[in-house]
């Protein structure tokens, strides 16, 4: 059953890392329930705060994810109509995945931004927020799942020495 077990945790691990970059896969939920699966091995022997800190990260990095590019175009100057073009930018980006996930926030930013001043250097800049928010989110979705991925492997190769 432990190989059963280890299996599908591995699964859920490597899809977890897929999802950082797949739009639609949520990646750090993935990867944590990869390494939930794998705790309940003989092998997985994960200490229960190591597990929590792992849930705040996945559940901190998530909601970050959706929020960084708002807020780093408004870091950048960028108005609601920025703010807003970004969150539809997004979400139009998710319908023509993996290109539309990166430049969909970036154009959102800059229509909103030319329809609310008509400036082109300050929509230009608002819009080099939003892919800097998606840049950061991305990050540390990455950095998530790759610390998930390294308790995960510790623990495989405890199994494959044992």
């Amino acid at each position: 059953m432990d190989f059963v077990l280890i299996t599908v945790a591995g699964i859920f691990v490597l899809a977890g890392i897929v999802g950082c970059i797949i739009p639609g896969l949520p990646g750090p939920p993935l990867s944590y329930a990869g390494i939930i699966v794998f705790h309940f091995t003989r092998w997985g022997g994960l200490s229960a705060s190591l597990l929590i800190w792992l849930g705040v990260f996945t559940v901190a990095v998530t909601v970050m994810d959706f929020l960084l590019p708002m807020l780093v175009t408004k870091k950048f100057g960028g108005s609601k109509w920025g703010v807003w073009g970004s969150i539809i930018g997004l979400i139009a980006g998710l319908f023509f995945a993996p290109i539309g996930i990166i430049a969909g926030p970036f154009l959102g930013a800059f229509i909103g931004e030319m329809i609310s001043n008509n400036d082109a250097s300050k929509a230009l800049r608002s819009a080099l927020g939003s892919f800097m928010g998606f840049l950061l989110g991305t990050g540390a979705k990455f950095a998530v799942c790759g610390i998930i991925f390294y308790y995960f492997a510790l623990g495989l190769f405890r199994a494959i020495a044992a």
